[in-house]
């Protein structure tokens, strides 16, 4: 496929890696040219450094690895507020939290993945990659090593089904939670984890391992 990436961090870099190793096409777009390039030449496999706006046209989906007091900015850079994005799926990888502490900065009943759809009309947003530090995917699982699920919701199937397929590629295991009607519970769940981690707990200790006999009764009742 061909992918855009908007941004330059550490998410940029991970899965711009991970998706060049597995054979897509990566497109760099980032505010700093500078940052841009480097980003580009470090991940080498012919990744392409370019301009925000060129690397949201022509692609099969676009990545928004970007800070979420950023997010307004960079759609803006796109012209997503003119349709630019239309059709397009955009993954939204974004935490609005406070630093350490996990607490949501969106309104009360608003999502930020919500907020990136109202300001890119007509794109088809997906919401995933958002848990899991960028460490994660800075390289395939190893021999016997199992694949963490990837999280997901988002309105349109064809939009899961290649964000599905991204995850694959990076070692992620698909998981689709629902639409985005959904999506400010996993967000929450963000918050949830990093509010964890913070305080020195591991927050998989805080989710209970349900065995898959206990899953199929649960589904059967």
């Amino acid at each position: 496929m061909r992918i855009g990436i908007l941004g330059t961090g550490a998410l940029a870099a991970a899965l711009g890696e991970g998706w060049t190793r597995a054979g897509h096409n990566v497109a760099i777009g980032g505010r700093s040219r500078g940052k841009t390039e480097k980003l580009a030449e470090r991940l080498g496999h012919k990744v392409l450094a370019v301009t925000p706006r060129e690397a949201v046209t022509g692609r099969d989906a676009v990545l928004l690895a970007v800070s979420w007091d950023g997010v307004e900015n960079m759609l803006g850079s796109v012209g997503a507020s003119d349709g630019v994005l239309k059709g397009m799926p955009l993954i939204d990888p974004t935490n609005a939290v406070t630093h350490g502490v996990g607490t949501l900065l969106t309104e009360h009943g608003e999502s930020m993945a919500g907020r990136i759809a109202g300001l890119a009309p007509g794109a088809l947003v997906v919401k995933a990659f958002h848990l899991f530090p960028a460490s994660q995917w800075a390289s395939p699982p190893a021999g016997g090593q199992s694949r963490v699920a990837v999280a997901m919701c988002g309105d349109d199937a064809t939009a899961l089904h290649i964000a599905g397929e991204l995850v694959r590629d990076v070692g992620g295991v698909p998981a689709t939670l629902g639409t985005l009607d959904r999506v400010r519970q996993l967000e929450e769940v963000a918050g949830f984890v990093i509010g964890l981690a913070f305080a020195g707990f591991d927050p998989s200790s805080a989710v209970p391992h349900i065995p898959s006999d206990d899953r199929r009764s649960s589904s059967q009742r």
